[in-house]
């Protein structure tokens, strides 16, 4: 064909035409043919008579001629004319463009252009006489031409074919003419119906309905046998490597689509939702029969990370996203079957979780069973359990969530996790009961793994049930009341001979509460070893609970205060021994700085005289603390012996209506409802 048209086109190959460069040669070449006609026929070959040739025909004879107007060796006159034939050949401005014949069209991939030549065959059979007459005087003509358009749908549906495999400008200019072709035949096919005649046996063609199906077994086969690497096969089953095979082809094809094929079709064909359609369908169609076997739970977790992770990640890319209604897709799976598999696949992760997690506190029992110590970093006692555990749960419920796309249904992993927190609780409290030698090692290194546990679940609530979350940190308070108790109460013992001098005769005849904070401080050494956070909790436990003891010790009233010097003597020891107290636990890290305050006000009672200051101090006091009741109030006011019991009832009844609307706020301390008193 190439040596051909050089003689027919401008000096160009043929194949760097474009569409609408042939349309434009068309043109020329029709107009300059129609005037050799009429030169022929003025030169004697009316004798022929009219022809009731076809167009094609017509255009056949016209194109042999010009083939031998071009090849015909020429013959120059002395008067300089070029004689060509008997006629004078035109100049080389005018010289006729051949307009390619059907055959040439089919193999240069012209196939709009063959399907126009087609459609004016049609029209020239059976546009302007009866059917019958055009039946019996053109059957061959119409045999020809049903053998012509089966040639052309074949070239078509070749072209077709070749959608996602485009490689050279050629290859993409024959997509465009298939594209145009089948749009003119739809075309046609209108235009056959509206006429009302009788449908040849190729119309309505259908061509636009066949070029669907051509793509769909397009895709079809695609996905079926993927070009696509499979990736690392040696750590994935046949499943997961026929998955991931078929999403990566996918995402290819679909990216080679908006990127090329998308130009070669009119924005109204709206190719690239198509192809996902397609694409979205097959893909659906095949993750189907793969859900239908039984899957082991790697392969179940692997199909739902791509039906709700990876594949909705593939279409949410821009390139992707802007050329395509993903909502229009829908799910890859139906409800049901995705549920089934959703069920499977968090019963399967909560039973795993459930099994890892017994492993790491089983670990830590068999060390304690051994008699060995907990691990020291930088000094502290430590657990890995918390750790190890916390990792676990973040781990497998974040991702199941990717993978299910809902965390509340995630949460389902870790809604047995109250049962691992009673077998810790127990082995907490067990530790305690046998009070072996590293007993208190463990339990150190059991309230950093409690803080760390409580921070998760405050933190990362959304990873839990609320009922599973609360029931967890209620058991965490449990454990850590019940360490800090089984610390302390050491403590207590060894300072109960000092508390026992509080609120005596002797507390204001000589200094006592020196031994009590000399005493402390030895005992607070030995609360060393806990990570600063549970140290700063444990010393501030330790300093609420000596205020407590020194309160109730004072209340007692073993100390009479009979007149002012004597209850100025006490307010200046209450007052020193309350900062005493306080710079104590301030040096070892305790921030309970409120429980100083307590002391001051208590002491300031003790030293005021007038009933209205007294009134003022004590709803100060109550107001601050809304847990003082009046058995406390009396039991203070009792101390200050001079004061009358109408003093007192002054006192407490003027005092009742703000201690009950300060019970009305949560917020506030609660210190007094610790202190028992008689």
């Amino acid at each position: 064909m190439c040596s051909t048209f050089p003689r027919c086109f401008p000096r160009r190959s043929c194949r760097s035409y474009r569409v609408k460069d042939l349309s434009a040669l068309f043109l020329v070449f029709w107009s300059r043919f129609t005037t050799w006609r009429r030169m022929q026929n003025q030169s004697g070959s009316s004798t022929t008579g009219t022809s009731n040739s076809s167009p094609e025909q017509t255009l056949r004879a016209g194109g042999k001629w010009f083939k031998k107007f071009w090849q015909s060796p020429t013959v120059r006159p002395n008067n300089g004319s070029s004689i060509t034939n008997g006629h004078q050949s035109p100049s080389e401005e005018e010289q006729p463009v051949v307009n390619p014949t059907f055959e040439e069209c089919l193999e240069g991939q012209y196939l709009f252009e063959a399907a126009q030549l087609l459609i004016d065959r049609e029209k020239h059979l059976f546009g302007e006489i009866t059917e019958a007459d055009a039946l019996k005087a053109h059957e061959e003509a119409v045999k020809k031409l049903a053998a012509d358009y089966e040639a052309l749908e074949m070239h078509i549906k070749q072209t077709v074919q070749q959608s996602l495999s485009l490689g050279r400008e050629e290859e993409v200019s024959a997509l465009i003419s298939a594209v145009k072709a089948i749009n003119l035949e739809e075309e046609q096919d209108q235009l056959w119906r509206q006429k009302c005649r009788t449908p040849r046996a190729w119309r309505p063609k259908k061509w636009k309905e066949h070029h669907d199906k051509v793509l769909h077994e397009l895709v079809y086969s695609r996905l079926e046998n993927p070009s696509s690497p499979t990736g690392d096969q040696e750590n994935q089953s046949s499943i997961q490597a026929d998955i991931q095979s078929m999403g990566r082809q996918l995402k290819e094809d679909m990216e080679w689509v908006v990127e090329v094929v998308k130009n070669c079709y009119p924005p109204e064909m709206d190719i690239c939702n198509f192809y996902a359609r397609q694409y979205h369908q097959t893909f659906s169609a095949r993750l189907r029969k793969i859900a239908d076997f039984v899957l082991d739970d790697k392969d179940c977790s692997f199909l739902l990370r791509w039906v709700k992770e990876f594949y909705p990640g593939i279409l949410e890319k821009p390139e992707l996203a802007s050329n395509i209604n993903t909502k229009a897709l829908g799910n890859l799976l139906p409800d049901k079957l995705l549920k089934a598999l959703e069920e499977k696949y968090l019963s399967k992760q909560q039973s795993n979780l459930m099994i890892y997690i017994d492993r790491v506190l089983d670990e830590a029992k068999k060390e304690w069973d051994q008699g060995k110590e907990p691990t020291r970093d930088d000094g502290c006692y430590v657990s890995p359990v918390a750790y190890d555990v916390i990792q676990l749960i973040n781990g497998i419920v974040t991702s199941a969530q990717k993978i299910v796309g809902d965390r509340h249904k995630a949460q389902k992993i870790t809604s047995k996790l109250t049962d691992f927190m009673q077998r810790y609780k127990e082995f907490h409290e067990d530790i305690i009961k046998q009070n072996k030698r590293h007993s208190k090692a463990f339990i150190k290194a059991n309230l950093s793994c409690v803080k760390q546990f409580r921070d998760f679940l405050i933190t990362e609530s959304h990873l839990f049930p609320k009922n599973v979350r609360e029931n967890c940190l209620r058991g965490l308070t449990e454990m850590k009341q019940s360490a800090h108790t089984y610390l302390l109460t050491p403590v207590h013992k060894i300072l109960k001979p000092h508390y026992q001098k509080v609120g005596t005769s002797d507390w204001l005849k000589k200094n006592t509460f020196e031994k009590l904070l000399n005493s402390t401080e030895e005992e607070l050494q030995e609360l060393q070893g806990l990570t600063q956070s549970c140290h700063q909790e444990l010393i501030g436990q330790l300093q609420q609970e000596m205020t407590v003891e020194y309160v109730r010790r004072l209340l007692k009233g073993e100390v009479k205060l009979k007149d002012k010097d004597r209850q100025l003597m006490a307010y200046m020891t209450v007052k020193e021994n309350a900062e005493r107290l306080h710079n104590l636990f301030a040096r070892m890290g305790s921030k309970q700085d409120w429980l100083k305050e307590i002391l001051t006000k208590i002491a300031e009672v003790l030293k005021l005289q007038d009933i209205p200051a007294i009134q003022m101090q004590i709803f100060s006091l109550g107001s601050a603390y809304p847990d003082l009741s009046e058995k406390h109030v009396s039991a203070l006011l009792k101390l200050k012996t001079n004061l009358s019991k109408a003093d007192r009832k002054i006192v407490k009844t003027t005092l009742s209506d703000t201690l009950k609307e300060s019970r009305a706020d949560p917020g506030t301390q609660k210190f007094f409802s610790k202190v028992e008193v008689r």
